[in-house]
């Protein structure tokens, strides 16, 4: 079987699109199109359902990309790294990631790939975008602090943070010496990311507190805004402790004692797996974890 035929199929598979697979892949739509069709006359079986929208794989296609996926994935990487040990690697590589998280903890790794002769482009948003961007090609690489679950997506767990629920001094006095946690919270203004909530829910489940009840009082995109506005008494809010130990030492805010413990999130490094093939990206995601090596994090 063709390896072109194979890697259009996979594209084809894990996008659910034919259009997508050809910009995936740099190639025409009829030329996709004729490498599945060159596919299923080898095998035999349909493998795709047109639908108004992309297409269906079957349940052979099922089967089959589950037996090819990762195979082909290890071999293209292996091809990728090859090209980049033999040739001089420049360029630019783009890379997403969350404001707070780029700037406190990536920013230092980021300068390997200046030091591998790599220009660099970032862009900072939220999951959703990080991960649309990641899809459509738009960037390289991307750190995020959600686990990525699209196939077309892999990823490596490059450190962790951990969620500290904070508040002034005073406020988180209050709480703290409060007899009822839970109402002590409620009664106090809760800061939230969005209106998801999404620490402070991570830190509610953690402890066995109902979500239900805490409506923010200010929502704010950025973690760093939120800090500041826990240091200036706005109220109460669950912050990634690498963003808030250095105010806790410096006394101006006050973690709230977790009643059962303070949750732990993983961050990741991702990158699309069609992506790899690429020398210049298969070179900087390497780079990138040796230099989370060579720090002390975790890589995996």
């Amino acid at each position: 079987m063709s390896l072109l035929n194979l890697r259009s199929f996979m594209e084809v598979f894990r996008s659910r699109s034919i259009s997508a697979a050809a910009r995936a892949l740099g190639l025409t739509q009829p030329a996709v199109s004729g490498h599945i069709a060159s596919l299923e006359g080898q095998v035999g079986r349909a493998l795709f359902v047109r639908q108004p929208r992309g297409v269906s794989p079957t349940p052979f296609a099922e089967d089959l990309a589950l037996q090819i996926g990762d195979s082909l994935d290890r071999a293209e990487e292996a091809l990728a790294r090859a090209r980049a040990r033999s040739a001089h690697i420049s360029g630019v590589v783009h890379v997403a990631g969350p404001a707070e998280l780029m700037a406190e903890r990536v920013a230092p790794a980021l300068k390997s790939l200046q030091d591998a002769g790599l220009d660099i482009r970032l862009q900072l948003g939220g999951k959703t975008s990080i991960y649309r961007q990641l899809i459509a090609g738009e960037v390289d690489l991307a750190f995020t602090a959600s686990t990525p679950d699209h196939p077309q997506l892999a990823f490596a767990v490059v450190g962790s943070e951990r969620l500290i629920a904070v508040a002034a001094p005073d406020i988180a006095d209050r709480i703290s010496s409060a007899p009822d946690l839970l109402a002590a919270l409620t009664a106090e203004r809760l800061l939230s990311y969005d209106m998801d909530r999404p620490l402070v829910r991570g830190w509610l489940e953690q402890n066995r507190l109902p979500l239900a009840g805490f409506v923010p009082a200010i929502t704010a995109p950025d973690l760093r805004m939120l800090r500041a506005l826990v240091e200036c008494g706005a109220g109460w809010s669950v912050i990634p402790d690498y963003l808030v130990v250095a105010a806790v030492q410096a006394r101006r805010v006050a973690a709230i004692p977790a009643p059962v413990s303070d949750p732990t999130n993983p961050f990741h490094l991702v990158w699309s797996k069609s992506g790899l093939r690429h020398p210049r990206v298969a070179h900087a995601r390497d780079v990138l974890l040796q230099a989370w090596t060579d720090q002390g994090q975790t890589a995996c």
